[in-house]
């Protein structure tokens, strides 16, 4: 490096490492489009014929990607696996990508064309949709229109959501396979006197196994117990065994809130959104849930079978409207607005963060001490790493509507983030930011 020119700055190397990207990712999309192109040109009318071991000789239709997309010549696919340089296997697998979101991804294509979502988040969706039924791959697709930030999480869950709305008696089938499954193990006895345990549990179980155990191993440290968590946490569970468990449930008097009973069993919370179709039968076969604690969507049947446990107390809060303005004056932020910002965001709003938003702090987009209001409508999740940032560096977000923010970085790079996920806001930073 020459020491006499000046070096460029952080800004301007980002910016060029960024227009390297975009442009590896232009040549790829053209590549795409030729793809899509040749595939319109070999299609084969049906599968028949196929070509087996005895019958080697027949060019049949093969089908690389999911029902609805076009059965393409076997003998040219051949031919442009090898003009790509890819393995056989590959590089069907990567045809058949390319064509599942070609013709059953539209949105999901186009996007990639436009240059909106990057050809590999495209690929992980396509793997994901091939088995799915034609009415789920679209659902899929009408929901990641524009899917720029979203996260392997989030697209394997509702990629099991599609399967529960559109699929459910094939969805509660598998349920009912995997819960026959279940099982709870006691290894043998090692030479030190200590024994593995290993098991496989229904969520909801396993989720009341660990919070009595937490409480319990809290429980020993309290009483002087100075063995590590993991120890204390073993010593938990063994006292199970011989305790009954009573997780102690709030009974809240229906006007006041002030607690009047508590009784042993399952909490349950239930939030219910109300639309104009909930309670019309005819929709109870695409009535999905999401489960807090597992962040993901279930069945009605599998929330039905939960809330018939014995001992089970159900607490009903219907949420009319999350978006609905309901300011105090106060700086502290009362616990219904608490809980309208988290069923509202679910996870940390800073870019790609996906810290579940009821771990988060509540941050008031405009300072109350600047005038901003304590109501759902100025308040954000975010974790403490990020909420930090926000306070102490030059991170800033602005929100344009309610639950979209548009963060702009220290270096002026800006993103979006909405319930799509984070999305780069592309502007022109080939010149260096202005000083502070």
């Amino acid at each position: 490096m020459d020491l006499g020119t000046r070096a460029p700055s952080t800004a301007v190397l980002l910016s060029r490492v960024g227009e390297r990207i975009r442009s590896r990712e232009a040549l790829l999309v053209e590549e795409w489009e030729d793809i899509t192109a040749w595939a319109s040109n070999h299609v084969i009318a049906g599968p028949e014929g196929g070509a087996t071991i005895t019958e080697g000789y027949l060019d049949t239709g093969v089908p690389i990607a999911g029902a609805g997309a076009p059965l393409v010549s076997e003998f040219a696919l051949m031919e442009l696996i090898a003009v790509l340089g890819r393995s056989p296997d590959g590089g069907r697998a990567y045809v058949g990508r390319v064509i599942e979101c070609a013709w059953r991804l539209p949105k999901v294509y186009a996007a990639v064309v436009a240059g909106r979502l990057a050809p590999w988040r495209a690929e992980r969706i396509a793997d994901l949709t091939r088995p799915l039924s034609a009415e789920a791959a679209a659902f899929v697709d009408r929901q990641l229109w524009d899917a720029t930030g979203v996260g392997w999480a989030q697209l394997e869950r509702l990629v099991t959501e599609a399967v529960l709305r559109f699929d459910p008696e094939k969805a509660e089938a598998e349920r009912q396979t995997a819960a026959d499954g279940r099982r709870f193990d006691v290894g043998e006895v090692d030479e030190h006197g200590l024994v593995h345990l290993d098991a496989l549990m229904d969520a909801a179980d396993g989720h009341d196994l660990n919070q009595a155990d937490a409480r319990r191993a809290e429980t020993l440290a309290k009483l002087g117990d100075e063995s590590s968590l993991d120890v204390r946490r073993s010593k938990a569970a063994a006292e199970l065994a011989r305790h009954d468990l009573a997780l102690d449930l709030l009974i809240p008097d229906p006007d006041t809130g002030d607690v009047v009973d508590t009784v042993p069993g399952r909490k349950v919370v239930l939030n219910v959104h109300i639309t104009n179709t909930t309670l019309t039968p005819a929709n109870d076969r695409n009535r999905v849930g999401r489960w807090e604690e597992g962040r993901c969507p279930i069945t009605s049947a599998q929330i039905r079978e939960w809330l018939r446990a014995r001992h089970t107390t159900i607490i009903v809060r219907p949420v009319i409207d999350l978006a609905d303005h309901v300011p105090v004056g106060a700086y502290e932020i009362p616990d219904r607005h608490r809980t309208r910002v988290i069923l509202r965001d679910h996870t940390c709003r800073f870019p790609h963060c996906t810290r579940p938003a009821r771990a988060c702090d509540v941050d008031h987009a405009r300072p109350h001490a600047d005038g901003g209001a304590t109501c759902p409508c100025n308040l954000v999740p975010l974790c403490r790493r990020h909420h930090r940032a926000k306070t102490h560096s030059t991170w800033r977000y602005d929100t344009p509507t309610p639950a979209t923010y548009v963060w702009t970085s220290p270096n002026g790079h800006r993103f979006r983030v909405d319930h799509r996920g984070t999305h780069p806001v592309r502007t022109d930073r080939t010149a260096d930011p202005p000083d502070r």
